[in-house]
């Protein structure tokens, strides 16, 4: 008795292997789509802004002069305000994430948090500029300083590494928990010495991803009121600063074709920067990673 008819399985097959070809050939345009397009901006970046890029450039402070104008100001207030996103963010973020893999009850409340935490991850950037603008410039009375602009940026990146850690924590087995606990360890023990280890790989790779978006981020920056202009380099935390693509963003408003070039400049060196945290994430992913 024949159970399989061949010819009916090959009918069905048919147009599925037709609208499998159809599928696959959409995908790959839509990926060289993009590709090209990022390709061409790139190239467009790089020939318009590769003859301001030297030492000169880095060193120099903001000018109304394209020929003396550098980027040195934004490049120290970046810096700045990783200082202060940094600890902040990276703290917290596990923190909340070792709390609620950990500590918390499994509830409906609990569930809550997380798909809260979740969707402030995909809120738009200038939303998180504008709560910054109303809690840490005006009720606090921050002003457009470095630690105003540190906790507001530290609001955006949070719903990620809190996501990130979580995922890491999580993917640690059972096992591990268990048999520290079985050896008689507390639960702060676990965490410390067996829970985290296994997963700081994850957890890294996260925050400095989300740290990535923190400094290409323009929108949260020009709605607290960053300086466009600035000649002078911060002291502490409350003086006032301006960033790379605040500076980037001055630079492109200008009609002079020079201080377009040297905007194309300026984002050749925030890209060199994106470029370096993410090959430093993708290091320690593939270095300290473990399966088990």
């Amino acid at each position: 008795m024949k159970l399989i008819d061949h010819t009916k399985v090959l009918q069905r097959m048919k147009p599925r292997r037709i609208k499998n070809i159809l599928l696959r050939a959409l995908f790959f345009c839509a990926t060289m789509f993009g590709l090209v397009v990022l390709g061409i901006l790139f190239y467009r970046v790089l020939t318009q802004g590769i003859g301001y890029l030297d030492l000169q450039f880095l060193q120099s402070l903001p000018s109304r002069k394209p020929e003396q104008a550098g980027v040195y100001t934004a490049l120290i207030g970046t810096v700045w305000l990783m200082a202060v996103v940094a600890p902040v963010s990276l703290l917290i973020g596990v923190g909340t994430a070792i709390y609620l893999e950990e500590y918390a009850n499994k509830n409906k409340l609990t569930a809550f948090i997380k798909l809260n935490i979740s969707n402030l991850a995909g809120v738009p950037s200038i939303v998180f500029g504008l709560l910054g603008l109303t809690i840490f410039v005006r009720a606090l009375s921050l002003g457009t300083s470095v630690i105003a602009a540190g906790l507001t940026m530290s609001l955006l990146v949070l719903p990620v590494i809190i996501v990130s850690a979580q995922e890491a924590i999580r993917s640690v087995p059972n096992e591990l928990r268990e048999a520290s606990l079985g050896m008689g360890a507390t639960k702060w023990q676990t965490i410390v010495r067996v829970v985290m280890p296994a997963a700081i790989p994850g957890i890294l790779t996260g925050g400095i991803l989300a740290l990535s978006r923190a400094i290409g981020e323009t929108a949260p920056l020009v709605v607290l009121g960053l300086p466009l202009f600035l000649a002078f380099l911060p002291r502490t935390v409350f003086d006032m600063f301006t960033v790379l693509p605040m500076q980037i963003y001055n630079w492109t408003g200008r009609p002079q074709e020079a201080f377009q070039d040297l905007a194309a400049a300026g984002i050749i060196v925030l890209l060199g920067l994106l470029i370096v945290m993410n090959s430093v994430a993708v290091i320690i992913r593939n270095k300290f990673q473990k399966r088990y």
